[in-house]
C-alpha cells in the first residue's frame, strides 16, 4: 500500500483519537481516507469483529462531530494482501470549521491536515472558517434562549394574506433538527439581543458624532422598518432653480436605499453576533455588513445578481411580508443607479459607500449648515437644561440620564466640556477630577 500522506491515514486498531482524524479530513479542501487494521509503514493486519467494527465508526462519527457529517463520509471493508481492513473516506465538507462535540470549536477540537499528520486547527483560522461558514449557519445554531415569544410576527404576518398557525416555526424553518429554536428564531422573536445602529457625523470623517440611535433588542423585521424609516427621513430634498422650473433631487436614490439597507441585514452573517452598521456622512452613507461575498460566487456572479442567501429563512420571511420583491432584485435595482465602485469587498465584510447626489448648487453647502446648526442648536438647548437641573450637585450619570443621553463622549466633549470652560458649570472636586464621587453644580455664571 501507499504511504501515509496529507489524504492517506493508517491505525493498526480502532483508537480514540478516530474522530479527530475524520474532522481533520472533514477541514481539509481535499478530505482523505483513513484504513483501520493496517500499520503506520502500511502492512494490513487486518480487523477483527468488522461488523461491529464498521458500526461503532458510522456512530462515533454520527455523534460526535459537529455540524453534521451525514453524507460525507463512506465506511467499507475492503481486501488487503488477504486481510480484511476497514477503509472510511471522507469528504471535505462545507460547513467548516467541524470540531469535536465535547471540546467545542476551540484548538482541542478543531483540527486540519498538515501532511501526513492531524493537527489543532489555530484560532485565527477558526475563527476565519466561522465567520465564511454560509450554508443554513442561522438555520443551524441553536437559540441560547428557547422561551421565545413571536407577537411582533404574528401582527406584520396579519397584515397580509398570509397568516401564522401552530405550525409556523417549522414552517419558516425556525427549529433545529431536535426541535429547538434556532437563532433566526431567535433574531424574528419579540425580543433579543440584536441591535442594529444608525449613526451620523458632522463631517465627512468620524471626528464628530452628532447622533448616534440603536434600533432592536425587537423583531429583526421590525428593526428593519425602524431603519428603513430613519433613513427615509434623513433622505432629503435639495432644490435646484433653473431658468424654466425648480428641479428637486433627493440625497439618495430611494429605491437603491431600500435595496441597499434590506440587503445589508438578510445576507449580514450573523454568526459572530455582528450586526450592519449605518453610517450617514455630511457626503456619503456607508453600510456595512458582516460576511463576504458568498462562497462560490465571484465578484462579476455579485454583480450580475445571482443568490445565495446568507441567510435563507429571514429571505422567506421577508418575501412574505412583501420586503423584498424576488431573489436576486437587489443588486441590479442598486446597480441601475450606482457604478459598481460603491462596493468595497474584504474577506469578512462588504461595505457600500453611496454618495450623495451632486450636481446641484448649494447642497453641500446646505448640508452643512444644517448639520452644523442642528447641532449647535441642539447642543444649546441641552445645556440650558442641564444649567437648571445642576443647581443641586449632580453626577454625570445623573445628567446623561436627565438629558436622556446614551452616547457618553457626545456628552462629554459637546455638552459638558464646553460648561467647564466657561465656567457655568463648577466640579465638586475640583483637584480630583476623575473621582467617581465627582459631581457639577451650577455657578453664579450659569445661573446667571
Amino acid at each position: 500500500m501507499k504511504t501515509e500522506s496529507n489524504r492517506i491515514e493508517y491505525k493498526q486498531e480502532l483508537t480514540d483519537d478516530l474522530e479527530k482524524e475524520v474532522v481533520a479530513f472533514l477541514n481539509y479542501r481535499d478530505g482523505g481516507v483513513i484504513y483501520i487494521g493496517v500499520d503506520k509503514v502500511g502492512v494490513a493486519v487486518g480487523v477483527s469483529e468488522c461488523d461491529e467494527t464498521q458500526l461503532k465508526i458510522k456512530n462515533r462519527i454520527r455523534d460526535k462531530i459537529s455540524p453534521s457529517t451525514m453524507g460525507l463520509f463512506d465506511v467499507v471493508l475492503e481486501q488487503v494482501d488477504g486481510k480484511e481492513v476497514i477503509k472510511i473516506t471522507v469528504a471535505s465538507g462545507l460547513e467548516k470549521p467541524y470540531h469535536l462535540k465535547r471540546k467545542g470549536m476551540t484548538e482541542q477540537g478543531c483540527f486540519i491536515r498538515v501532511g501526513s499528520a492531524s493537527e489543532p486547527m489555530p484560532q485565527r483560522m477558526i475563527e476565519d472558517l466561522f465567520s465564511r461558514r454560509v450554508r443554513n449557519s442561522i438555520g443551524t445554531i441553536k437559540s441560547r434562549k428557547q422561551d421565545l415569544s413571536f407577537e411582533q410576527l404574528k401582527i406584520y404576518y396579519s397584515e397580509t394574506s398570509l397568516k401564522l398557525n401552530e405550525q409556523f416555526a417549522r414552517n419558516l424553518e425556525l427549529l433545529t433538527e431536535d426541535g429547538a429554536y434556532n437563532y433566526a428564531a431567535y433574531l424574528l422573536s419579540d425580543i433579543n439581543g440584536l441591535s442594529m445602529k444608525v449613526a451620523k457625523y458632522a463631517g465627512t470623517d468620524r471626528v464628530r458624532l452628532i447622533e448616534n440611535e440603536e434600533y432592536g433588542y425587537c423583531s429583526i423585521v421590525k428593526a428593519t422598518k425602524a431603519v428603513l424609516e430613519k433613513l427615509k427621513i434623513e433622505n432629503r430634498t435639495f432644490a435646484k432653480i433653473t431658468y424654466e422650473k425648480r428641479l428637486e433631487r433627493k440625497l439618495l436614490n430611494q429605491e437603491a436605499l431600500h435595496e441597499a439597507v434590506i440587503n445589508a441585514i438578510i445576507h449580514n452573517d450573523y454568526s459572530n453576533e455582528v450586526p450592519p452598521k449605518f453610517e450617514l456622512f455630511l457626503d456619503r452613507l456607508e453600510i456595512t455588513s458582516a460576511g463576504g461575498i458568498p462562497r462560490g460566487l465571484s465578484e462579476s456572479d455579485f454583480f450580475m445578481g445571482y443568490s445565495v442567501p446568507q441567510n435563507k429563512e429571514l429571505m422567506r420571511v421577508f418575501r412574505d411580508l412583501d420586503m423584498v420583491e424576488q431573489l436576486g432584485s437587489g443588486i441590479p435595482r442598486i446597480l441601475a443607479n450606482y457604478p459598481q465602485t460603491i462596493y468595497h469587498f474584504t474577506p469578512n465584510f462588504i461595505r457600500l459607500v453611496i454618495p450623495y447626489a451632486d450636481g446641484f448648487d448649494g447642497a453641500t453647502e446646505q448640508a452643512t449648515e444644517q448639520a452644523t446648526e442642528q447641532a449647535t442648536e441642539q447642543a444649546t438647548e441641552q445645556a440650558e437644561k442641564l444649567l437648571i437641573f445642576c443647581k443641586a450637585p449632580r453626577s454625570t450619570k445623573e445628567m446623561m440620564e436627565y438629558l436622556k443621553l446614551k452616547h457618553r463622549p457626545y456628552f462629554l466633549y459637546n455638552i459638558l466640556q464646553p460648561l467647564l470652560e466657561s465656567e457655568q458649570l463648577l466640579a465638586t472636586i475640583p483637584d480630583k477630577p476623575k473621582s467617581p464621587n465627582q459631581k457639577y453644580v451650577t455657578s453664579n455664571k450659569g445661573k446667571g
